[in-house]
């Protein structure tokens, strides 16, 4: 292992399972809880705030530029939208007259356009993935199917989707063309054992990824080479990782949820994250 289990500490805990995780622009966490909760954790750490709930069960969390949360819910099967005082929105349920099954997780681009994935039925390959304009309705991106699409990614040159197929213990990348449209789709890393769930970008073009069955994080470098970053046998530190992402005072520190148990995560990887849409500050 590149990162001993014994460096890994706890930031925060009593959650309920958290599994979706976002860092804002000001270092403050995000995290979703099963019952349906949006947590606030300040960037120090201490006291947790519950700012809002859906009813449901959060995974995916994340953040746009002006600080509205997106919430994909597993439960109401729905994409929704909190404000920064907590007001919770229907985003919606539905794209092209589909419903949707099991929305996972979205990323923004830098143009405000999101994307997001739908994993389907597990075991099942009808996974989709979708995008929301920043001015328009909801389209299909990319009809696949793929085996459980789960974590997504945006490469810092936004020339490719990266996507986690959770049944396949694999990442593909979707080519995005000038137009945005889905290009050509190929693999990008597999073996990624067991069940890959989310992912994040280094600033020097690495991607971690999170393994949900064998509680360990992968690195996948720009070459392609896979690493085994850190694997906790005895998941007192790393319990079923689902989402992560990077934060901490100097960008450089890897918070990863804990489906498993009730807390988040941190490596101290002294490694900057690649800044996402949210941590510009520029219009």
């Amino acid at each position: 292992m590149l990162y001993p289990v014994s460096g890994v500490h706890k930031f925060i805990t009593g959650l309920d399972h958290p599994e979706g995780i976002a860092v804002g622009s000001d270092g403050t966490l995000y995290a979703g809880g099963e019952g349906g909760q949006l947590y606030r954790i300040p960037s120090e750490g201490g006291k947790v705030q519950t700012l809002a709930s859906t009813g449901g069960f959060c995974l995916g969390v994340t953040l746009d530029r002006v600080g509205n949360i997106y919430l994909c819910d597993l439960k109401k099967r729905a994409l929704f939208r909190v404000d920064p005082t907590g007001h919770v929105e229907l985003v919606l349920d539905s794209v092209e007259g589909r419903p949707l099954i099991n929305p996972n997780f979205s990323v923004f681009d830098s143009q405000g356009n999101l994307y997001f994935s739908d994993s389907g039925e597990w075991k099942r390959d009808n996974g989709i993935l979708y995008k929301l304009p920043r001015d328009g309705k909801a389209e299909i991106f990319a009809p696949g199917p793929f085996y459980f699409a789960n974590g997504l990614a945006l490469d810092a040159t936004e020339k490719h989707l990266y996507v986690v197929e959770s049944n396949l213990d694999r990442v593909i990348r979707i080519a995005i063309t000038p137009e945005g449209n889905a290009g050509r789709v190929e693999l990008y890393a597999e073996g990624i054992a067991r069940i890959p769930d989310g992912m994040a970008f280094d600033a020097d073009g690495n991607l971690y990824v999170t393994t949900y069955a064998n509680n360990c994080i992968y690195r996948v470098t720009p070459q392609r080479r896979l690493e085994l970053l850190c694997r906790d046998d005895e998941t007192l530190w790393l319990c079923q990782p689902t989402n992560c992402a990077f934060g901490g005072p100097n960008f450089d520190q890897l918070f990863v949820a804990n489906l498993g148990r009730d807390h988040i995560s941190v490596l101290d990887l002294r490694i900057e994250g690649q800044p996402l849409w949210c941590h510009k500050t520029s219009a």
